[in-house]
């Protein structure tokens, strides 16, 4: 009795040993969807990463004391699959530094990734991976599905849709001129001597005036100034200035009358130079000057400044001597307006002597509506190839086609002419963007102040760094699809629907953002409309539109979605 007594505790015994034995080789069981939420759900393209928050929670009495468990959020789509950040957790007879688990009440945990967007991601499900082992025996769980999809909204706003910087010419219809002469005069007198009239500065002078009179492209005015230097009484000064006057406007009319030329000639005097006088003086190596344009400072009363200047006898007889002969003169002014060619003078010029054209002239040329502005900037490069504004601005015109390849051809060509200029480093950053290289563009933008779109550029850099509210403030009054992206992104609607309204040269991205704007405010009648119209004029637009969450709601069983076949 006693020897079968013993025979069943040690039956008993191995049991319980075996039952412990199979306790600890149990395996873990699937962890159910319902345990896990996304934040944001679906998940949101910002700027150009898909954040996401997975809280999570390990049910009491499922984590193994011996047991580490690899938890991965998995971000799938069509031909690829994103991996995140792994978080590690273990069990509480498992030695290491991870989060530990207690079995008997489970825990809570979160875990955070950010995935590079592509634009496949779209049309996405967001899983997490759960590896676990239990005394280094692996075990296979499938993956959890926890979100769908990834709104990518911000996506629509694209360096391509951007607006690239034209640099700008120098082109004017009117350049003013201004050639100056002088007649000098001897202390106290008002005729007109010989050796002045015959000077070769007043030859070459008269000389221009008449030909720029006789040219039909030119306008010109004659100003004649006369003077009297500072010393001596005003009243002397006052005759004697107006003097001078005469006597030089009676010379030049006589002269113009030889030349069969009348331009307009006026005519005014100055009885006491001190303007004159303060400048000879400034530029001058005079002793005391310093003191003496204290003086000048100081005494707003002629009188009293002549007498001041004169009690500075150490240098007044050096002021005598090279500063005021210079004052006693009448000093004559050519104002010629330059006439610059007309628009249609330019047409006609491109049309049969383009070479007629200077590189200005082609710079604005180009500008003009129905221009053919990537032939003219083809020329004016070839022509002027050292000018990086030419180089600049037919990239442009390739990068507005969509031909990035060429026109970054072209900006590299400009910046190796000119790495300072403001257009070429806008459009180089708008290249950085294109290419989702932040760090670049932002430092092209920094150098790009001035440049005529950059405002553009910097809104599109604060988007695609999810910096919404800034990249609205960048865009300021734009007229662009980019700029109500940024809007509706800050869910300022009736602001992005009215730009939309306003753009110049709607194409199908602008009614794809109409449409989504329309299914925030719920109205499926705007929806369908701008769909339709975003399909017409690309049909690709149809695919984007089956996966965009933006219309899962107000889509889901309308059959509004049309086909792009």
């Amino acid at each position: 009795m006693i020897q079968k007594f013993g025979m069943m505790t040690r039956f008993a015994t191995l049991l319980a040993v075996l039952f412990v034995a199979f306790s600890c080789s149990k395996k873990l069981n699937p962890l159910p969807s319902s345990l896990f939420t996304a934040s944001p759900s679906p998940l949101e393209l910002v700027g150009t990463k898909v954040p996401v928050t997975v809280n999570g929670k390990f049910p009491e009495k499922w984590f193994h004391k011996n047991a580490i468990v690899n938890i991965t959020p998995i971000l799938k789509y069509a031909g690829g699959e994103a991996v995140g950040t792994t978080y590690t957790f273990q069990g509480e007879k498992v030695s290491g530094n991870n989060v530990v688990i207690p079995n008997s009440g489970g825990g809570v945990f979160v875990v955070k990734s950010t995935f590079d967007y592509v634009p496949a991601m779209n049309k996405s499900e967001l899983y997490l991976r759960i590896e676990a082992s239990i005394k280094g025996k692996k075990m296979v769980m499938p993956d959890v599905k926890v979100a769908d999809g990834v709104n990518a909204t911000v996506a629509l706003a694209t360096a391509t849709a951007s607006t690239p910087a034209t640099a700008p010419d120098q082109f004017q219809r009117v350049v003013k001129e201004k050639y100056d002469a002088n007649i000098k005069f001897l202390i106290q007198q008002a005729e007109l001597r010989k050796s002045e009239l015959t000077s070769t500065n007043l030859a070459a002078w008269k000389s221009l005036v008449e030909s720029a009179v006789r040219d039909s492209k030119k306008d010109v005015n004659v100003e004649i100034s006369a003077y009297a230097s500072p010393d001596g009484g005003y009243e002397l000064n006052e005759k004697l200035a107006g003097k001078r006057e005469q006597n030089t406007k009676a010379h030049l009319s006589k002269d113009f009358a030889k030349r069969n030329i009348a331009p307009n000639i006026v005519a005014n005097y100055t009885a006491q130079d001190w303007e004159g006088f303060q400048e000879l003086v400034k530029a001058s190596n005079i002793q005391d000057k310093d003191l003496i344009l204290r003086v000048l400072s100081m005494y707003p009363d002629a009188e009293t400044r002549e007498r001041e200047i004169k009690n500075i006898s150490v240098v007044f007889k050096e002021l005598a001597e090279t500063i005021l002969p210079q004052l006693r003169r009448s000093r004559l002014t050519a104002y010629v307006d330059v006439i610059g060619k007309t628009d249609e003078e330019m047409a006609t010029l491109w049309a049969s002597n383009k070479n007629e054209l200077g590189l200005e002239e082609l710079l604005y040329f180009a500008t003009l509506p129905n221009a053919n502005e990537q032939a003219i900037y083809a020329f004016a490069a070839e022509k002027y190839p050292n000018d990086a504004r030419a180089w600049n601005n037919l990239a442009n015109t390739y990068f507005r086609k969509g031909d990035v390849a060429k026109a970054t051809q072209y900006y590299n060509k400009a910046a190796g002419l000119n790495g300072n200029d403001a257009s070429v480093n806008a459009n180089l950053g708008l290249l950085a963007l294109n290419e989702g290289n932040l760090d670049k563009a932002q430092q092209y933008l920094g150098k790009a102040a001035g440049a005529s779109t950059v405002n553009e550029a910097l809104g599109l850099l604060y988007l695609q760094q999810g910096k919404y509210a800034k990249a609205v403030e960048a865009f300021g009054n734009a007229k662009t699809n980019n700029a109500a992206v940024a809007n509706l992104l800050v869910k300022n609607y009736d602001k992005a629907q009215s730009i939309l309204d306003a753009v110049p040269n709607k194409d199908a991205n602008t009614a794809y953002i109409a449409a989504v704007v329309a299914a925030r405010a719920n109205n499926l009648a705007g929806v369908t409309k701008n769909l339709k119209e975003a399909v017409r004029l690309d049909a690709k637009m149809a695919d984007r539109a089956k996966v965009d969450l933006e219309f899962a709601k107000i889509l889901a069983g309308a059959g509004v979605i049309p086909s792009g076949k």
